[in-house]
């Protein structure tokens, strides 16, 4: 069953109706497929109106939803052989950030992702993609083996942004996001990074600066959160919506603004619609920027990363 947002109430009450009649045509001698094929038609299209017109805060919402497609998700639909590596090798194992060897299509890759979790369980264990020290320094480690065998990192970045607890603080949260940050932009291998749910401040930044950022159309990606961003100007987080507007968070604004590089489209309704669909989409484009990316050699890597990041801006 979909959750539905607040501003999908009309299209939440079409589909009940539809529920309703295929429930009365199941225990009666009526034929009612005609007028369910009919609303069914019309809550496809109010679905497809309302998602051409999202606002930024409304797209913010969609990429918060709780059915989205998670890191473990993008894994098991796009990757193969999946070997996941754990630990720092200082402080422990930050169960935020995952990530490990795979292949894609073949290839030979190191992925890396925010996971947030699917249920509560899994959330609190997974602190709800909100990264620790350790999670960035084990990313960093990641891209470093990465680096010495010669393999692409894919990241996949999801999350309202690092931890922000007394104990991240004092183990050093700012550094190891900065070294994390030093990190990808000083790889000799190609780096893509898929922004597939929220890109929030540096604790997506951190698995971010790559050589080329991907969006999917429903994402949103800025350096603080709608709701953080409307506390400090206006003292309330009941003006996120005008937020969201003013600091333009969406695939849409950023790709014009030559902050991210492409734009992978969402099946209507957004990706908890159809994940599968979704997981297919992000590997066609994952596949092609590796593909374009695999003739360049370390210097021109380095040198493209460098020239993507120095322009914005300008």
């Amino acid at each position: 069953m979909v959750s539905f947002l607040d501003f999908e109430k009309p299209i939440a009450a079409l589909e009940a109706r539809i529920a309703e009649l295929r429930e009365t045509a199941r225990d009666g001698d009526l034929s009612i497929d005609g007028e369910i094929d009919k609303l069914q038609q019309r809550a496809q299209k109010m679905l497809a109106d309302t998602y051409a017109r999202l606002t930024p805060w409304q797209k913010t919402q969609v990429a918060r939803h709780p059915d989205r497609p998670h890191f473990k998700h993008y894994v098991a639909g796009i990757f193969d052989e999946f070997i996941p590596l754990a630990g720092d090798r200082a402080f422990g194992d930050d169960q935020a950030i995952l990530g490990g060897f795979a292949k894609l299509d073949g290839r030979k890759v190191m992925v890396i992702g925010h996971e947030k979790g699917d249920d509560t369980t899994s959330r609190l264990k997974h602190n709800f993609g909100m990264g620790k020290p350790e999670g960035y320094r084990k990313a960093i480690r990641l891209m470093q083996l990465a680096d010495r065998f010669g393999l692409p990192v894919v990241t996949l970045v999801d999350t309202s942004g690092a931890f922000p607890g007394v104990q991240a603080e004092e183990r050093g949260q700012a550094e190891a996001i900065a070294r994390s940050t030093e990190q990808c932009l000083a790889l000799g291998v190609p780096m893509v990074a898929a922004v597939v749910g929220e890109g929030g401040s540096g604790g997506a930044v951190a698995l971010a600066a790559a050589n080329r950022v991907l969006m999917f159309e429903h994402a949103v990606y800025a350096v603080i959160s709608p709701e953080g961003c409307a506390s400090i100007l206006w003292r309330t987080a009941e003006k996120a919506s005008e937020a969201a507007t003013a600091m333009q968070v969406t695939a849409q604004h950023l790709k014009a603004l030559g902050v991210i590089d492409a734009i992978v489209p969402e099946p209507v309704g957004g990706a908890h619609r159809a994940p599968a669909e979704a997981i297919a989409s992000l590997r066609a484009a994952l596949g092609t920027q590796l593909d374009q990316l695999g003739t360049m050699n370390a210097t021109a890597l380095r040198i493209d990363r460098a020239d993507k990041f120095l322009a914005m801006g300008t």
